[in-house]
């Protein structure tokens, strides 16, 4: 097995027997140094967000001391959902290497493909209003007047 998805691999399995969360782990490789390694901890941590992915983000940002993670590389036992392809685009990580697949995960339990089928409409699942307002508009003009700003 490749070494790095070894080191996810080793998280899920380190994961799963603590039940901390599902059979889910990541590393970060930059410059072929191991940044960080994470696994699922949503069971223990009580937190929806919790994902292998996002843990993994999270630990590599602090230990780098940036959010922008393009020099970097990521290796995840499963093809991530939409929530963590989202944390991993924000992150600007531009290699992503996987063991398993959607179809792999859906078999165990975890099918990504109905979230996946709500990404473009997601009013079909959630109710979704608008609230038009001028302060929240104001708040993206008071941004763009801070001259110390920083985009990301």
């Amino acid at each position: 097995m490749h070494k790095w998805i070894q080191i996810a691999y080793d998280e899920a399995l380190k994961g799963m027997e603590a039940n901390e969360g599902g059979p889910f782990g990541a590393a970060i490789v930059c410059n072929g140094e191991l940044i960080a390694s994470a696994h699922n901890t949503v069971l223990q941590s009580n937190d929806p967000t919790a994902h292998a992915e996002i843990n993994v983000i999270r630990k590599a940002s602090q230990t780098l001391g940036k959010f922008d993670l393009s020099d970097c590389i990521l290796y995840t036992t499963c093809y991530p959902c939409p929530m963590c392809m989202g944390a991993i685009l924000w992150a600007r990580i531009p290699t992503l290497y996987y063991s398993s697949s959607m179809d792999d995960a859906a078999k165990g339990g975890f099918d990504d493909q109905a979230f996946y089928a709500l990404y473009n409409k997601p009013q079909d699942a959630i109710n979704i209003t608008s609230i038009d307002s001028d302060e929240g508009k104001k708040l993206f003009s008071l941004w763009n007047d801070k001259e110390d700003r920083k985009l990301y």
